[in-house]
């Protein structure tokens, strides 16, 4: 193989890929990304066999060929060349590549191309559908983040993603809490498809969506296997977890007993200071809910922490408030996150009684909620 191409575009493509490549592997060539010559462009991939990403870029192609080197070595030799040309050259006798840009160049020792692994391409078979890049992303980003970290339960680790009809719902819980997202879709579909996402995979989509305002195609193999996604010049492809997603309807709260509608960045910050000292004590966060005398006055939320060898705090932010004064606990860490990607001005919190399950949502909006689990504590 003998290419060449601009710095800048052979970067950007390696910094693409690189969140693809395997950290840990006992298989070598998943450390290593793919360099190919496809159809007149200059292909480059990665996978860590849970997901994959393959970008291509423009060059000037001289010579057909294909080669595997360090991901790692590669991105950061290339991150320190000039902008301008930089050619790439293979020496198929010792599977090394040469990289040059003026004066200065490397040989990276590498793999044969055919022990890596091949990465499925959007077909014409099996379910497809087109959406809007940068909603599908915002919609990712309000529910990934409540998946599991831990694989012990692997179905918790990963994203419902419901197409029935018009809205795509996505949905993810670490059995602690529960965020749930339902957007419209341009053209509803006509069959209802539902597939579990690995959060982890769902992330770099998401990051991958940043670089693009063309709509994004999404697609899923025929056997259930695998999700893929084109945007651009980019494609994307994760592994599908088998299995049933907890039931949501059981889940979500519809009717609540006390409603407190209040500002997200005020609740946000007391939450915030609340947790400076609730982290040394579980996270645990004390929601006092209090009505207003009438109709004129609002009512307010005390939001207090205590940690036995720091000491403690309490804040109050301004709510309306119908439905019974209530006390409950929660972990502060989730309401912050919850709070941190909601992007409206004012929050509704819904609860039913100091056991239950509370739920945070935008106010005025049913398209999105996340269900927190209450903490039980002494003294409430």
């Amino acid at each position: 193989m003998r290419v060449s191409c601009l710095q800048e575009n052979l970067q950007r493509a390696l910094g693409r890929v690189a969140r693809a490549v395997a950290s840990r592997t006992a298989l070598p060539v998943l450390s290593n990304v793919l360099i190919a010559t496809d159809e007149g462009r200059i292909r480059i991939a990665a996978t860590n066999l849970e997901i994959g990403v393959t970008t291509w870029i423009e060059g000037t192609i001289e010579e057909e060929g294909r080669i595997t080197v360090d991901a790692r070595l590669l991105g950061e030799f290339v991150n320190t060349l000039p902008p301008g040309s930089v050619s790439l050259a293979v020496d198929p006798a010792r599977f090394s590549l040469t990289v040059q840009s003026g004066r200065d160049k490397a040989a990276i020792n590498g793999i044969d191309a055919e022990d890596f692994p091949v990465l499925p391409t959007i077909g014409g078979d099996g379910f497809s559908v087109e959406l809007d890049a940068q909603r599908f992303r915002d919609a990712v980003n309000l529910v990934e983040f409540a998946a599991a970290t831990d694989e012990s339960r692997p179905i918790l680790a990963g994203v419902l993603t419901r197409f029935d009809g018009d809205p795509l719902m996505l949905a993810s819980s670490d059995g602690f809490r529960m965020a749930v997202n339902e957007s419209p879709l341009d053209q509803p579909v006509s069959e209802r498809v539902d597939i579990i996402v690995p959060a982890r995979a769902y992330r770099e989509l998401s990051r991958i969506i940043g670089d693009f305002d063309e709509p994004i195609h999404l697609a899923v193999t025929p056997n259930r296997s695998q999700v893929l996604a084109r945007l651009g010049d980019t494609e994307w492809v994760s592994r599908l977890i088998d299995g049933t997603f907890p039931d949501i309807k059981q889940i979500v709260p519809r009717e609540f007993g006390t409603r407190v509608d209040m500002s997200r960045e005020s609740l946000l910050n007391a939450v915030r200071r609340a947790g400076y000292f609730a982290r040394e004590n579980n996270d645990v966060v004390r929601f006092n809910v209090q009505p207003g005398d009438d109709d004129l006055s609002p009512g307010s939320i005390e939001i207090s922490a205590n940690a036995a060898e720091r000491g403690n705090s309490q804040s109050f932010v301004d709510a309306s408030v119908s439905g019974p004064a209530i006390q409950i606990a929660f972990n502060g860490r989730y309401i912050i996150e919850v709070l941190s990607v909601l992007k409206h001005g004012q929050v509704m919190l819904g609860m039913n009684g100091t056991n239950q399950a509370g739920v945070l949502k935008p106010s005025g909006s049913d398209s999105y909620s996340h269900v927190i689990m209450p903490m039980v504590i002494g003294g409430n």
